[in-house]
């Protein structure tokens, strides 16, 4: 009997540039850079951010970091943040799971999420 084959999951940033792939990735209202998916998150940093996202009920974008190194480098460059989870609400950079739970608690997070969607086009 044949051993199964199993292919490592490809990044679906492609050959484009890490930091420009980042850039359009930022357009969408929501974006949570991330470990693992909203579904299976691979740590609970991620697992807690993708919770109060969703709590929203308003679609958002991850991505997988675990998926591309470069990418996972690149995010961090990006924002200047050297933690992963890391959140993007209306093209701005709000923070790592911790700020997101604060702004959570204090209220903030549902205007600029509301407001994020309102300028969609």
């Amino acid at each position: 009997m044949a051993r199964p084959v199993y292919e490592e999951p490809s990044s679906p940033r492609g050959d484009a540039e890490p930091l420009a792939w980042i850039q359009e990735q930022i357009q969408h209202p929501i974006v949570l850079f991330m470990k693992g998916d909203p579904g299976e998150p691979q740590c609970g940093f991620s697992a807690n951010a993708a919770g109060i996202l969703a709590s929203y009920g308003k679609p958002n974008h991850h991505v997988d970091v675990l998926l591309d190194p470069e990418v996972r480098q690149g995010i961090k460059e990006f924002s200047d943040w050297p933690t992963i989870p890391q959140i993007y609400v209306g093209g701005e950079f709000v923070g790592g799971s911790d700020i997101l739970a604060q702004m959570h608690s204090a209220g903030d997070l549902k205007a600029q999420i509301e407001a994020a969607f309102s300028q969609e086009g």
